[in-house]
């Protein structure tokens, strides 16, 4: 294995093992909503899972940097392949952290609107209590609209860089044909001007010859006149 492929399969390793935390945490969480809300360790254990969604995200952007920095193509398209996968597979973890989040709070104004003495729910409470649910859901979807937003965005500007890059590879791969083809032509124009001057030279000497053959046939003429 490369020693430029071993941080990234590190970080990825890592990715994959706080996932399952997670998803194991979350199925605690769950079961226990389920069957004991009033567990005194449901909030310390969403507030765990959240934890570990935030190390997720950290080491998501490492992942995101190392693929970046791999100078082999090969390597570095199927390393951006792993980070596209991870995003996927992180974007669905927050979705669900934030299903079994919003059942620990609505599960916690619940209680809160429970009447200690009676222990039934009041009118005025339930009411209070109704209130808060809607306020809650309305803030939970509105914050769930802005953090798609933000991930299309990622998404976006992760696309945007990848094009770049490859445009970069694309540009020094013409200005490398450009050069080859500048190189061409140099030889091209310098072998034109070796022929010219043979074809110069090669003038001059039948020139020279049929000087020559001219003075030996006058001077035939002239010895043979002589005579």
């Amino acid at each position: 294995m490369s020693t430029t492929v071993i941080p990234f399969s590190r970080y990825n390793e890592e990715f994959s093992s706080i996932q399952n935390q997670i998803r194991s945490t979350l199925t605690t969480i769950t079961s226990a909503l389920d069957n004991n809300p009033s567990d005194s360790t449901i909030e310390s254990k969403m507030s765990h899972a959240n934890n570990l969604l935030s190390q997720a995200k950290d080491l998501l952007k490492q992942m995101t940097i190392e693929s970046r920095s791999i100078d082999d193509k090969d390597i570095k398209d199927e390393c951006q392949k792993v980070v596209r996968v991870a995003k996927g597979n992180q974007a669905n973890l927050v979705e669900d952290v934030k299903a079994v989040q919003n059942r620990v709070e609505r599960q916690a104004l619940l209680r809160g609107s429970v009447d200690l003495e009676t222990g039934m729910s009041t009118g005025k409470n339930s009411a209070v209590r109704e209130h808060l649910l809607k306020t809650n859901s309305t803030l939970q979807s509105q914050n769930s609209t802005l953090d798609k937003a933000r991930r299309v965005m990622a998404e976006t500007e992760d696309v945007a860089l990848e094009i770049t890059e490859e445009l970069s590879r694309n540009r020094e791969t013409i200005e490398s044909a450009h050069s080859r083809v500048r190189g061409v032509n140099m030889l091209t124009n310098q072998a034109r001007k070796v022929l010219i001057s043979m074809s110069r030279r090669e003038t001059q000497q039948k020139m020279i010859i049929y000087g020559i053959f001219v003075a030996m046939f006058v001077a035939v003429l002239f010895l043979f006149g002589f005579i």
